[in-house]
């Protein structure tokens, strides 16, 4: 196999690697924002994820980690939707003031777990379950088939959310939701339901982001190590269109901008490394300026009931 097979099937691998914990926390926001709510707590909710993760992990080993992440990240959730939802306030607002009071109370839980002895926390990870006959193939075995279960989770995931949307009862209630809260309720939609389950789910989702951050990527947990994920995955769903499918093409965008990144700097070029580190956010800053046509979120998006 040639130095140049080797390069790309390890860039592969880390781009799909990089990807996953996106791909989750983009999904769980699809749902929500297709149900006309956007909730920038999905950063609080990864990072709670992660931690709890950490602690479940350390306690019990990964799968009660996981568990542990997805109800940390619903609980971060529930209290957005209390006060967005439930007080009728103001979403923007609610979403950060939920990112930054989540920031502040890892932080404590983290230092009061684990002192100052945190930095070297070491935890039971996800290993690499490769599909036989599928794993050895050049370049895209490694990237696409020899990947930590919680990848091909996530992978299963997509099709999952698009049958629920475009072919089930309660996803055409919830894109009515998303289009006239007003309508739909008109039709008998239990419209303020539809939008907290929503809530509920997305923060489920972003909470199984930050624990595959931890427990299949890096094996340990540090203070705001979610380090803005949870924003870029706001940006996956606008430059997904909304759309499954799209969220996937999207996350594996900016999952192959992180794993560049880290490729420019091992080829040792002479330019500072925080350039580097700035390709996923001006990728970002790209997919919520540009406008194609043809690209339109929920009408009713960021709109409180009545």
């Amino acid at each position: 196999m040639s130095e140049l097979t080797l390069i790309l099937g390890g860039f592969l691998a880390a781009a799909v690697r990089i990807s996953t914990p996106l791909l989750y926390a983009a999904t769980g926001e699809l749902l929500v924002e297709r149900s006309g709510v956007i909730n920038l707590g999905v950063e609080g909710a990864m990072l709670a994820g992660a931690l709890a993760a950490a602690l479940g992990a350390g306690l019990g080993g990964p799968w009660i980690g996981v568990l542990a992440a997805v109800l940390a990240g619903g609980a971060v959730a529930a209290v957005f939707a209390a006060v967005a939802l439930g007080a009728r306030a103001d979403q923007i607002i609610t979403g950060t003031a939920v990112t930054l009071g989540a920031i502040g109370l890892t932080g404590a839980v983290y230092r009061s777990a684990y002192g100052a002895g945190g930095p070297g926390l070491s935890l039971p990870m996800f290993a690499p379950v490769p599909i036989p006959g599928l794993a050895g193939l050049p370049v895209v075995g490694p990237a696409l088939f020899a990947q930590p279960v919680l990848t091909y989770l996530a992978w299963l995931l997509v099709p999952a959310v698009w049958w629920f949307l475009f072919r089930s009862w309660w996803g055409l209630a919830l894109r009515a939701t998303g289009e006239s809260a007003e309508a739909a309720r008109a039709s008998g939609v239990p419209v303020r339901r539809v939008r907290v389950t929503a809530a509920l789910v997305a923060g489920g989702l972003a909470g199984l982001g930050g624990a595959t951050l931890v427990l299949a990527q890096v094996g340990t947990f540090a203070e705001k190590m979610t380090a803005g994920r949870g924003f870029l995955a706001i940006a996956v769903v606008v430059l997904g269109r909304w759309h499954p499918g799209g969220v996937l093409l999207a996350s594996l965008l900016f999952g192959a901008a992180t794993a560049l990144q880290y490729a420019f700097q091992a080829m040792g070029l002479g330019v500072p490394y925080q350039i580097f580190l700035m390709l996923p956010y001006l990728l970002a800053l790209a997919a919520l300026t540009v406008r194609i046509h043809g690209w339109r979120a929920p009408a009713g998006l960021g709109k409180r009931l009545s």
